[in-house]
């Protein structure tokens, strides 16, 4: 299917380098209210640059149309895009409020179209092996899951407007900053985690604004701290924070009666998935315990060393449910942006649902919504949104 993309901006060249190895996939035009930003991105690319939004979308060859604009745009992009009877994915979130996200969703409905959204981090290696972990039972009966995503002091400290992608377009800093580090992240744990054990029943949260000034001059500050308590069906609680002050950590810990899983980065699609067991094998222990009784006897091994070391554990690495993929935006950055519209595209060519459908979208951007605005929600902890549960994918892939 070819598809068109909106908003030549950081993201998209992430999108367009995986683009290229999916025979599903083809680049049609794109668009960008920069000319200079739209022209250096279809020189790169091969894409055909659009005069304007109304031309692209008057494409008859299109099916799809990549929503890759600022956030506050999303909504009334996705609706002309809707309007002309094209397809949609967008990236996060759907639009700024739930509401005007649900409006989108009849639209859609009414129109027979399909909109998805983004982040797809649900579809790669990582996530789709710990999703076949819980359903193996590994770990028993989940109880708890830890999910977090703090990216560090970034601003001042780091001056994130200075960071340029290959096309030499800046990260939109200010942007960033106004829409809210929880719009923009959340997403990446709690797709997971609604994939993993359903729709999500209740939620509380808190969310404040640590650093109101961040090196730049901005409209409105969101908070850049949030962190919320989700139940789940059959009793599971995550504990899940999202912000940019604490050091960086986006790991994830789902613990359960026999044992938890974790992984140390969540945001790679390749990112290993260790398991602990609270009943390891006679082997492990006797390894453990010798390693243990040696550092008792020689603190010295360890002591000159400048953190702290607490006590010696094995992890089991799982094997990955799918074949490793070299697809990617870098080799620090092991994400394919395209799995997402791809599943979409499949799902459209087969007749089927895609699995980042919208009432799935929807139910997300609730959680987001209710993560970083909780006042909105006067003290309501029920969620109001759900989504039919979807498999993972299948073992063997194409």
């Amino acid at each position: 299917m070819k598809v068109g993309i909106v908003g030549c901006g950081y993201v998209a060249s992430m999108y367009a380098k995986t683009a290229a190895v999916h025979q599903d996939l083809a680049l049609g035009q794109a668009f960008d209210v920069n000319p200079d930003r739209l022209k250096r991105f279809c020189d790169r690319y091969g894409c055909v640059g659009a005069a304007s939004l109304e031309d692209l979308l008057s494409d008859e060859t299109i099916g799809l149309v990549l929503n890759l604009t600022n956030p506050r745009d999303h909504y009334d992009v996705t609706r002309a895009c809707l309007e002309a009877g094209k397809h949609v994915y967008t990236e996060k979130p759907i639009s700024m409020e739930t509401a005007s996200s649900r409006d989108l969703m009849e639209m859609a409905q009414a129109r027979g179209l399909r909109i998805g959204c983004a982040p797809c981090g649900v579809l790669g290696n990582t996530a789709q092996t710990i999703w076949r972990a819980l359903q193996d039972g590994v770990i028993g009966k989940v109880r708890l899951v830890y999910a977090n995503y703090d990216d560090g002091m970034i601003a001042p400290v780091m001056q994130p407007w200075t960071w340029l992608n290959d096309l030499d377009v800046p990260w939109p800093a200010k942007d960033e900053f106004e829409v809210g580090c929880t719009y923009e992240h959340a997403g990446y744990f709690l797709t997971w985690l609604n994939a993993f054990f359903g729709p999500a029943r209740t939620m509380t949260a808190f969310s404040s604004c640590q650093v109101p000034d961040k090196g730049i001059e901005v409209d409105s500050m969101a908070p850049d701290f949030s962190v919320g308590c989700i139940e789940y069906d059959d009793g599971v609680v995550a504990r899940v924070t999202c912000g940019l002050v604490a050091p960086r950590d986006k790991s994830l810990m789902i613990v359960g009666d026999e044992g938890y899983l974790f992984v140390n980065y969540l945001r790679n699609d390749h990112e290993p998935v260790y398991l602990r067991r609270y009943k390891p094998s006679r082997t492990v222990q006797r390894i453990e315990n010798r390693i243990g009784r040696l550092r008792a006897r020689a603190p010295w091994l360890t002591s000159w060393l400048p953190w702290p070391v607490k006590e010696f554990l094995l992890y089991e690495k799982l094997p990955f449910a799918l074949p490793v993929s070299t697809t990617s935006v870098s080799h620090h950055k092991r994400v394919d942006f395209m799995l997402g519209p791809l599943d979409m595209v499949r799902a459209i060519q087969e007749n089927r649902p895609h699995r980042l459908g919208f009432d799935f979208g929807l139910h997300v951007f609730e959680q987001v919504e209710r993560l970083q605005y909780p006042d909105r929600f006067d003290g309501e902890k029920r969620l109001t949104t759900s989504f039919e549960p979807f498999d993972p994918l299948p073992l063997i892939q194409e």
